[in-house]
C-alpha cells in the first residue's frame, strides 16, 4: 500500500498497512472493528434518540460479527438490505390489515402462511434473503399488533446498522485473498519439505511426514471455502482459481505416490542413480515451489515471470516404463511440469491478488 505519508507515520503505521501483519491478528483486528461498530451504533441512535435503537446493534453484528473478510461482509450486507426491505414491507401490511380488520386470527394465518413461503426459498440459493425476510417480518410486526410507527423505526434502525456495517467493513479491510495467499504459501513450503524428505530417503511414514500431509489437506480445504470471495474481492473468475487449487491437488497427490514409489532408502546405489538421473528436476521442484511461496507471501512476483528448465508435458509422457524407477523418474518429471504450469498460473493472475 503506497501512501505518501512521513516516515515516522509509515513506521508507526506499518503493523496496521501490512497485509502479512493484517492476516496474522486478522481475528484481533475484526473483534476490535466489530466493538468500535457497536459503539458507533450505540451512541448514535441513543444520541439522536431513535425508537428501539437496539436493533441497528443487532443489525451489525449480524451483518459483520461473523465475517472478517471484506468480500464475504459486502454480499452479507446486500443480502442483508434486501432481507430487511421484504420482510419489512410485509410485515407493515400486516400491522396495516390488523389495524384495520382486526382480525387477530387472520393476520396470525397470514403470518404462518407468509413465513411457511419463505422457509421454502430458505433451502437452496437466496436461502439467507428468505430467512431474513421471515425474522424482520415479526422483528417488525412482532404478533401483528404492533404499532404501524415502531414498524418504521424499526426498520430504519435495521438499514442504519446495514449502512454503519458496511463503513466499518471498509475500515482496515481483511481480505480473503490474504488468507488464500498467504495460505497458499504455507502449503507450497510443505511440499517443498515433503519433497525433500522424499527424495533425501526420509521416512515417509513417522510422525512429522504425516503431520505435513495432514496441514496440507486442511489448507486445502480452507483454501477451497476462500475462493468465492477471493474471486469477488480481487475478480479473479472461479475457473481460473479452481485451476491453480487443481494444480495443487495434483502435487499433493503426486507427492504421496512418489513416497510410495521411490527406490528403497536402503538400496543405497538405487538411490544414488536416481539422485544423478533427475538432478536438475529435483532442483527445479524445489525452487519453482518456494520461489512461489516468496512470490505469494511477498508480493515480489517477477520470479514467477523466470522461465524454467522443467521438461514439456509431451516428452514427459513419451518416456517408456520399463520397471519401477522409470514409473518414479515419470512421475518426477510430470510433477515438475504441474509445478511449473502452476507458477504460469500465478504469474498470469498476480496482476490481481498482489494488493
Amino acid at each position: 500500500m503506497n501512501l505518501h505519508l512521513p516516515l515516522f507515520a509509515r513506521r508507526l503505521l506499518r503493523p496496521l498497512l501490512d497485509p502479512y501483519r493484517r492476516y496474522r491478528h486478522a481475528k484481533l483486528i475484526h473483534a476490535v472493528r466489530v466493538s468500535i461498530g457497536l459503539l458507533a451504533t450505540i451512541l448514535l441512535t441513543t444520541g439522536i434518540n431513535l425508537p428501539h435503537g437496539e436493533w441497528a446493534s443487532v443489525t451489525m453484528l449480524i451483518v459483520i460479527g461473523g465475517l472478517q473478510h471484506h468480500g464475504n461482509i459486502g454480499k452479507k450486507a446486500v443480502e442483508r438490505a434486501y432481507g430487511t426491505l421484504i420482510g419489512a414491507s410485509v410485515g407493515l401490511l400486516l400491522v396495516v390489515q390488523e389495524t384495520y380488520l382486526g382480525q387477530p386470527l387472520l393476520t396470525y394465518l397470514l403470518m404462518s402462511v407468509v413465513c411457511g413461503f419463505f422457509s421454502y426459498h430458505a433451502i437452496g440459493k437466496g436461502g439467507y434473503i428468505a430467512l431474513l425476510s421471515a425474522i424482520t417480518v415479526f422483528i417488525v410486526a412482532g404478533h401483528g399488533d404492533n404499532p404501524l410507527s415502531d414498524g418504521l423505526w424499526r426498520t430504519v434502525d435495521i438499514l442504519i446498522g446495514i449502512v454503519l456495517a458496511l463503513a466499518f467493513s471498509f475500515a482496515l479491510p481483511l481480505y480473503a485473498v490474504y488468507s488464500w495467499r498467504y495460505n497458499l504459501a504455507s502449503a507450497l513450503r510443505d511440499c517443498a519439505a515433503i519433497y525433500s524428505r522424499i527424495i533425501s530417503g526420509q521416512s515417509v511414514t513417522d510422525d512429522e511426514h504425516l503431520k505435513l500431509l495432514n496441514r496440507l489437506n486442511a489448507a486445502m480445504l480452507q483454501l477451497r471455502s476462500l475462493m468465492p470471495s477471493v474471486s469477488k474481492e480481487v475478480r479473479i473468475s472461479m475457473t481460473e482459481l479452481d485451476i491453480i487449487q487443481r494444480h495443487l491437488r495434483m502435487c499433493i497427490s503426486t507427492l504421496e505416490i512418489l513416497g510410495n514409489t521411490r527406490p528403497d532408502p536402503q538400496d543405497k546405489d538405487a538411490l544414488a542413480r536416481m539422485q544423478v538421473a533427475l538432478k536438475s528436476e529435483h532442483r527445479q521442484i524445489r525452487v519453482q515451489l518456494i520461489g512461489m511461496a516468496r512470490a505469494l507471501k511477498s508480493g515480489v512476483t517477477e520470479r514467477l515471470e523466470r522461465p524454467s528448465n522443467t521438461t514439456p508435458h509431451e516428452q514427459t509422457l513419451e518416456v517408456p516404463v520399463v520397471n519401477a524407477l522409470d514409473g518414479y523418474r515419470l512421475l518426477t518429471l510430470q510433477l515438475a511440469a504441474n509445478i511449473d504450469d502452476m507458477r504460469q498460473r500465478l504469474a498470469k493472475t498476480a496482476s490481481h491478488w498482489k494488493i
